[in-house]
Order: structure tokens, then sequence, then C-alpha cells
């Protein structure tokens, strides 16, 4: 069995990462520009990754199956990124973020990798502002911070709506100027379809190039995967439609452990589906929930609109709830209470899968504070509303425009419209404190890795943990396993290794092209979707689990007998990049349908609904589930569960109350 140890450092939390950071083993800048890294993804984790590495002396290879590493998906990142600068003076701390982030995960992520996220967290901000994103500022030139799920303290830092985008080109900038250096070899429109394992560790990838359908073999002496979540196995998720799970999928049939697989974050405030022709879902920031207000009507099937209901006949349902956190609950429990309104009959809109985002207080309550600024005293409500949506055109403008092209509706004078939808996965490859998976020499960083977030990510972390990963955490764990690779030259890629990777992709490609079936790729992803959907989504059971995993190995069957690949592999053929993907997807889906049937348990975003308490909260057992599951692919697509014991020693575990 391939090594499974956490390797958390001996000590006190607080100072564990210090520690080793000081003790760690060194690569002398003479031997980096001797050793090769490949980082396969280029969003935040792997172009902050891939340009430091490269700063620091290491020769780097980048991978992205994109035109451009500018397209990464962490572009689509929206409301904002953590940090504990405690700017507002609210009591914000270290420990505090540290804190939140555990109870935020429902105590299933690893104590000693969260508190060195929260501890890193204040280095990005300096590292993004001296970089030049354009973080918002306040009047007086300070970094400005907003409210964000979970927490009852503002310290997420963004510009605008598009606050993943700035950040990207900020690691983009970097990126371009180690590439500009010729320290970075940059390959776009490449996909990762194998990792090359040499006597146990990571010494390479098997690639395609995406234009010519060329198989390529590329050494590393490590290999950084950097490749994001895997949320399309639902189809119909927020991420981008490339997004895929093949790169984390390939390492984990070569051995790398795949942690927590069921741990799905759905996302509150997503556009609802509006039919069968969709591919995709469009989120609005999470910053918008927290500034707004949301309700259904008191009354069932309301038909009458928005705007002619009146204050005592709407139900502020999270606010009566959690009062303590209201609109700030995380986003398990918002997804969860929304879905259990509309399951109860007060859904709004054609669908009635809705729910109502409403600005109009905040609107008024903002234009009274403009009011003031202008001099102007006891202003009326037209007043008001007219400066508010000034400030809130600054603060959103780009999240309401979007919506106002997707729906046809102007956000500004009606309420959004918003429904849960799959967003972020929690789960990804197991990895140590180092980030190195049970492969040595093979590491997962950001969302590609399951390791800080537990069974809920709380808004505004997912920038924070791909930025820690790539700027502070790998540059320094990466040199104790290079430390003892100096004396390995590269390996010459005529080795029977390299021959054997690239003669099973292209047997698998073949494969594809020579099934000559009925039914195209997007039919068998839209199946795969549907049933991950209702049966392991939002809330699941054993019953459905049990059914979901039956109808995915027959749908895996009918996948390899009647799929239709048109093309040949030696072209550009996004059809057979598409049946690469689906085919990994079915059997994470089953993996995932697995994980979520051996959890007897509700927590997080794993909603069991045989576990829960009398007032439908989820309930966890700590006595046998607090547990990371790491799942061992083996032959024939079965899989075999390890167990990395949860300890908690400076936190009180305790049940999840937003209240």
């Amino acid at each position: 069995m391939a090594d499974f140890n956490a390797n958390i450092p001996e000590g006190e939390l607080t100072v564990k990462w210090t520690k080793l950071r000081s003790s760690m083993p060194l690569v002398n800048p003479a031997n980096k520009r001797s050793i090769e890294i490949v980082v396969v993804g280029s969003g935040l984790a792997g172009a902050s990754a891939a340009a430091t590495l490269a700063e620091m002396g290491y020769k780097v290879k980048c991978f992205c199956f994109q035109d451009s590493p500018r397209r990464a998906h962490s572009i689509a990142a929206q409301g904002g990124i953590n940090a504990a600068k405690n700017y507002q003076n609210d009591g914000d701390s270290v420990y505090r973020l540290f804190y939140d982030t555990i109870k935020g995960g429902d105590y299933r992520a690893r104590e000693a990798n969260v508190h060195r996220l929260a501890e890193v967290s204040t280095s990005i901000i300096d590292q993004c502002v001296a970089q030049g994103v354009p973080l918002a500022r306040e009047y007086g030139g300070l970094l400005d911070n907003r409210s964000f799920g979970g927490t009852q303290v503002q310290r997420t830092f963004y510009a605008a709506g598009q606050t993943g985008q700035q950040l990207l080109l900020g690691a983009y900038s970097a990126l371009e100027r180690q590439i500009g250096m010729g320290k970075v070899e940059m390959f776009t429109r490449h996909e990762m379809l194998d990792v090359v394992v040499i006597e146990g560790k990571a010494r390479g990838i098997i690639a395609r190039n995406l234009i010519t359908g060329e198989l390529e073999r590329h050494f590393g002496h490590a290999v950084l995967l950097g490749s994001g979540g895997y949320g399309n196995v639902f189809y119909l998720s927020t991420n981008a439609m490339g997004s895929n799970v093949t790169a984390a999928w390939k390492a984990h049939k070569k051995g790398a452990f795949f942690g927590n697989p069921c741990f799905t974050q759905i996302h509150p405030t997503c556009i609802p589906v509006s039919g069968d022709h969709q591919s995709k879902l469009t989120l609005m920031s999470e910053s918008l929930r927290n500034d707004g207000r949301i309700w259904v009507p008191k009354k069932k099937d309301d038909q009458r609109k928005a705007s002619d209901i009146p204050e005592d006949e709407r139900d502020y349902y999270l606010e009566r709830r959690y009062p303590a956190f209201g609109n700030l609950v995380p986003r398990d429990v918002a997804s969860r209470a929304a879905k259990e309104r509309c399951d109860a009959g007060y859904g709004v809109g054609k669908s009635k899968l809705a729910v109502y985002l409403d600005f109009a207080a905040n609107t008024e309550r903002y234009g009274r504070i403009e009011a003031t600024k202008h001099n102007i005293h006891n202003p009326d409500k037209a007043t008001c509303v007219r400066l508010g949506l000034e400030v809130i055109k600054e603060k959103y403008g780009n999240l309401f425009d979007m919506y106002a092209q997707i729906t046809g509706e102007n956000p500004y004078e009606l309420p959004m419209r918003i429904y849960p939808a799959v967003h972020y996965t929690m789960g990804g490859l197991w990895v140590d404190y180092n980030l190195m998976t049970t492969i040595p020499g093979l590491y997962a960083l950001g969302e590609a890795n399951f390791s800080d977030h537990g069974a809920n990510r709380l808004g505004a972390s997912a920038l924070m943990q791909g930025l820690a990963d790539g700027y502070f955490v790998i540059p320094y764990t990466i040199g104790a396993y290079l430390s003892k690779e100096l004396a390995t030259k590269p390996i010459p890629l005529d080795h029977p290794a390299f021959v054997e990777a690239e003669a099973s992709v292209r047997g698998i490609l073949e494969r594809f092209v020579n099934i000559k079936g009925t039914k195209s790729v997007d039919f068998f992803h839209k199946k795969l979707g549907l049933i991950m959907w209702e049966k392991c989504g939002m809330a699941r059971n054993a019953q459905g689990l049990t059914e979901a995993i039956a109808e995915i190995q027959q749908l895996r069957k009918d996948f390899w007998s009647d799929v239709r690949v048109p093309g040949v592999i030696n072209e550009f053929n996004p059809e057979l990049e598409k049946a690469g993907r689906v085919a990994d997807f079915i059997e994470l889906g089953e993996l995932m349908c697995i994980d979520a049937l051996n959890r007897n348990e509700s927590c997080g975003g794993h909603f069991r609904e045989e576990y829960q308490t009398e007032e439908g909260e989820a309930l966890r057992d700590d006595e046998n589930y607090a547990y990371v599951a790491a799942w061992e692919f083996k032959e024939g697509v079965k899989f075999e569960l390890h167990k990395e014991e949860l300890k908690f020693e400076n936190i009180k575990i305790a049940q999840r109350s937003y209240k």
C-alpha cells in the first residue's frame, strides 16, 4: 500500500508551520537549476505555484487545456478572498479564521492544515497588493472588507464582483514574467491524460496536444496537480464546461488516494435552471446574500409579483431560523433551508424552485448614508433609493448586469430569484501536510486536493486556499522531497514506463472512436448528472444511493458499448476530449455514491436524510465518522477505504449552531 501518513509536524498548533518551515531540508540555488517540475493547471493554485517555483530557480513546465492561463476557471470567482487582517477592528484573528473554517466544515477537516491556511492568509493580501491587484478600497484608501457566510466578522477582501479574475491576472502576470525569462515553458491547449510512475515515484506525465491530437511525454522530478474540482460530474454546475476530474482521476487510478469524494458544496445563490437546453449554471455571488435579504411568501403558491407582497406577508426564513447569523449562515445551511421552503410549496417563479434575494432594504439604507454625506437631511424614500442604487452599482454592478442579461429581468427593480446548485467540491486527492499525495513526488494543490474545507467550504476560502498552496506552502514543502532527488538525472523519454503509459492512453482514445455507438457523449453526461443530482445531491438516503450505484454501473456499461465519438484521434477533436472526461466522471460518480452511502451521518454538504435533528439540521456521528475517507482504486473499478482519524486538540468539537 502507498504511504498513508498525514506527516503533521510535532509541537503546539500555532508553531507547527513556523518550526517546520525553519527546519525543512533546502535545495541550493545551483541545484534548483537542474531540477524540473511539471505543473498541471494554470488557475490560482497552478499559476502561483509555477511562478513561485520558477522565481526560486527551478525549471518549470506548466500545462493547461485552455488557450491561455487567463481562462482558468479561477477567473469566475466573484465575491472575495478571506484573510485574518482584522482591518475592521471587529475581533478577527488568525485563531478566529481557523475556528470559523473548522466549524464551517462541520469538524471534518485536519486542524493543522487549516491553522496554516489561516496563518498565511494575511501574506496573500500583501502579495496581491504588491502585484497591483485592484482590491476594493474604502474612502480613506485602506483596503475594504465585506461580510461572507459562516462568520460574524468582515474579513473578505474583494474587487467588485470579479475578485477571481483580478487575482488570477496577478498570478498570470507573475507566471508570464517567468515565461518571458525562459524559466517556465508554457503548454496551452494540452491535456494531461496520465501520470508516469517510475519505481513508485511520479516522474512525469503524458499530455495530448488538443490542436494536433499528438501525444507527448514530459519528464519531471515532481508533478504538481492544480487542476481544480469535479463539480461537473453533476453536468449542471457553476463550473466552466471544460472543468473536469481527469488529471486527478488518472492520478487516483495510478495509486493516489481520493479523499472524501462525496463532500460536494451546493451554493445557495445560483440563477435557477430554466430548461433542458442549459449546459451550465450561473452563480450570483454570496456577497449579495450577505448584503441583501432572502425571503419567500408566507402563503403557499403565491402568484403575486414580489413587489405586491406586503412586508408582513413575507417570510425572511433565514433570519427567522438563525437569528444570530441570519443571511450569514454557511452555504450548506442556506441551501438546505431554501430547498425545504420550496419543497414545502413556498417557492417562487414559474418552476417554483426559487426564492427571492431582495436588495430593497439595503438600497434604501445605503442611500440614507449617502444622503447624509451629501448634507441632505430627512431625505425622502425616492432620494434614498436613487442614491442607494449608485452605491449598489459600484459594489455589485457586473453581477446585476449579468443577472439582467441571463434572466431578462431588472434586478435593480425586482428581487433576484435564486436556487441552490452544485458549485465546489471539498473532496479531492488525499494529501499529507506537505500537500503530497500517496504517490511520492505527486502533489495536489487548491481544489484538486481535499485538505482544508472539511464537509463544507466557507465562501471566499477557495481563492485563499489556491493562493496559499501555490505561493506560500508548496515552495517550502517541495524542497523536503526534492533535496533527496538531486542525484536523479532527467529520465529519458524512451524509458519503458513512458512508452507504456503513452500506449495505454492511445489505447483508450482508439477505443472511444472505435465504439461507433448511437448516443452522443453529452447524452451520457446528462444521464449521469441527473442520477447524481437526484440521489447524491442536496439530500441523500441509503435507498437512493444504492439505486444510484447500480444505475451508474449500468450507465458505464452502456457508455463503453454505445457512445459515438466522431472523428479520429490524431486531430483537433473536442468530442474525444469530452468522452475521456465523461468516462472518468462516470467512475468518480460511482465512488461518490459509495462514499456517501458509507458515511452514516450528516455533516456539512453531505446531508443523509436518515440522520437529522428534530429541527431538520445535520446530525453528525463523531464517534464513528470523525475521519477522512481516503479511497484506494482497485482493478475493475473497485475501491478500498482507508481512514485518517481526525483529532481535535485545539477546538471543542460541538454540534454546529448558527442560531
